[in-house]
């Protein structure tokens, strides 16, 4: 691993958190308060920065503020990749989760746009703030995708609370609506908004008062983003115990694309595992696809793991075959955005080229996602809607052009793995195997009995 080494005390921090949350993962009692109540004195320790010029100590960052940059800087907003506005004086440091809350109708998100050259915070207080900046890339990684909507949706339920009902169905549908469009490939995004929306529906029918509407919203978004937390803990864990067994010698994976806390919520998937092996102090190398051509590979994978202190080498994702070929690689973990009924996985565009590797070679190949993740709607990979993204993602890097003008371009921002490719789906209720479309329905009746279990205790 290049650069600087990361300082011991967030190596620690790491640690720490992995194993509360490994050890721990059912009680979740307390996660949105801390994530809400975090003041800001208590992130710029977490960051590991300064606080931007003119900040109060003390005080929580104002909107569109580089945290260690020179001063205030906005978010970029000529290209989707385009460097941040004001260079900050050091690359931002620290390990952290996505979003936390300024004030109970202020949620902060970091721009992820923005990494690794500075950590910019953007605000949202309402659900069409939430879908620009969902469909901007600023917020990406289906799981967080979900829980800043949701919060999105319930801060807008918030501002509604004292319009006459008429007016706040009008308001609260639409802009569920326009939450759910942001990106359609992630389940996770139409998923928590349609319990957010049917939050709001139950106590609209129980007649009772708008500040009560809104307070049953915020509750529905407050336990999504708990249950992300017990469910990316308890995947880790489930995850740890499938990793081959390489003896003494150092356990080599290879990732694609970002599956840490940054596209998780507050713990992660596919990286969630690595944290647990790093926590258990067993050896790893992780191999980081660049993952063209938005680069969260390159721009925050590797930024996550530089802040763990997790051995890790970036590498060109056409050199993933060749890795393999050369028997470096024990197996492969990615995400998903979305896992159909019989097993059929989308995730970020490249993902299909490695599972394909992955069985020429013999190597291992895990899908690694929460049953939030699951649509057992959908039957298979046909019924997958891709989303396709701006041109300038594939011709500029950025901001500077490399491809001639007019150059036409076909930029689908996900694939499909097949399931006859996948070895094992991590899962919080466990490892799934083949055939896929038995252990997914039994999975998702073990998560609902799970969930009723919690709310009945």
């Amino acid at each position: 691993m290049s650069g600087t080494p990361p300082d011991p005390s967030r190596r620690r921090f790491f640690r720490q958190m992995a194993g509360e949350l490994v050890s721990s993962a059912a009680h979740v009692v307390g996660v949105v308060a801390e994530v809400r109540d975090r003041t800001a004195a208590e992130a710029q320790s977490l960051l590991g920065v300064e606080a931007a010029e003119g900040a109060a100590t003390g005080s929580a960052p104002g909107p569109g503020v580089a945290l260690g940059a020179p001063s205030p800087t906005a978010a970029p907003t000529a290209s989707p990749t385009a460097a941040p506005t004001a260079a900050p004086t050091a690359v931002p440091t620290g390990f952290r989760t996505p979003f936390r809350f300024e004030t109970d109708d202020t949620l902060l998100v970091i721009d992820q746009r923005a990494l690794p050259d500075a950590l910019v915070e953007l605000p949202v207080r309402t659900a069409y703030d939430a879908a620009r900046l969902i469909r901007e890339m600023a917020v990406r990684g289906a799981p967080a995708i979900g829980q800043v909507a949701a919060i999105g949706l319930a801060l807008s339920g918030w501002l509604a609370r004292n319009a006459i009902p008429r007016s706040r169905d009008q308001l609260v549908r639409t802009a569920a609506v326009h939450l759910a469009a942001a990106r359609p490939t992630a389940v996770n995004l139409g998923w928590a908004v349609g319990r957010v929306r049917e939050a709001y529906e139950r106590a609209s029918e129980a007649g009772v008062a708008g500040p009560e509407i809104a307070a049953a919203m915020r509750a529905e978004a407050d336990r999504i983003v708990a249950e992300a937390t017990d469910d990316h803990g308890r995947l880790a864990a489930f995850g740890l115990e499938a990793l081959p067994d390489v003896g003494d010698r150092e356990l080599r994976l290879l990732t694609h694309c970002n599956t840490g806390p940054l596209a998780g919520g507050q713990f992660g998937t596919a990286l969630g595992i690595v944290q647990a092996a790093h926590f258990a102090e067993r050896p790893v190398h992780v191999f980081v696809d660049e993952t063209r051509p938005y680069l969260q590979g390159a721009r925050l994978t590797a930024w996550e793991l530089a802040q763990a202190g997790v051995p890790h080498t970036l590498i060109p994702d056409v050199a993933a075959g060749s890795l393999l070929a050369a028997g470096r690689v024990d197996a492969i973990l990615v995400g998903a955005d979305r896992v159909a009924a019989n097993g059929d996985t989308a995730n970020k565009v490249g993902t299909y080229p490695l599972a394909v590797l992955a069985a020429r070679h013999g190597v291992p190949f895990f899908v690694c996602a929460p049953i939030s993740s699951v649509d057992i709607g959908t039957a298979d990979a046909a019924a997958i809607p891709i989303e396709e993204r701006p041109a300038a993602e594939v011709t500029e890097i950025r901001g500077i052009r490399i491809a001639p003008p007019g150059t036409e371009v076909w930029n689908p921002a996900f694939d499909i793995t097949p399931a006859e490719l996948i070895t094992g789906i991590v899962t919080d209720e466990g490892v799934l195997r083949a055939p896929f479309g038995a252990s997914i329905v039994a999975a998702v009746a073990s998560r609902a009995a799970r969930r009723a279990g919690a709310v009945g205790d």
